[in-house]
């Protein structure tokens, strides 16, 4: 069986594997990408932008995305929100000087059940308050 049986099928994998080894997708490589699939960078750009797990900026060893959908919002995330901008010095989209931290405010986790939830790299944390997110940071750090 093919695991991709249109080219085009397997762009979103190759981008995740372009990043892996960047750490982000530069235009120099959203080009390259675009020639190995023989379409338009601005095509591979669209993609790129609009996948919150692909990024076309510099971002941080730890990328934290916290979840303000409904669910987490009617549990306290912007206490959570509020407490990310003021221990890392830094608003949703940007990263600290150190380059550590990458803040990224998201729509939707899902993870409703168990809100409210962050995202740190890989790793979901869920029932969070601030002292627990604290705990997770310190060991981060």
């Amino acid at each position: 069986m093919v695991k991709y049986p249109l080219r085009r099928s397997a762009l979103i994998p190759s981008l995740q594997l372009a990043q892996e080894e960047a750490g982000y997708l530069d235009p120099a490589t959203l080009c390259e990408v675009a020639r190995m699939f023989e379409i338009s960078p601005s095509e591979v750009y669209e993609v790129a932008s609009f996948y919150t797990m692909l990024y076309t900026e510099p971002v941080g060893k730890y990328i934290v995305q916290i979840c303000t959908s409904i669910s987490c919002l009617l549990c306290r995330s912007e206490d959570i929100l509020e407490h990310l901008q003021q221990r890392l010095g830094i608003k949703p989209g940007e990263t600290t000087p150190d380059n550590r931290f990458t803040l990224l405010e998201v729509e939707c986790l899902a993870s409703c059940g168990t809100a409210p939830v962050v995202q740190i790299n890989d790793q979901y944390y869920e029932n969070l308050t601030v002292e627990s997110l604290d705990q997770i940071l310190d060991q981060l750090s």
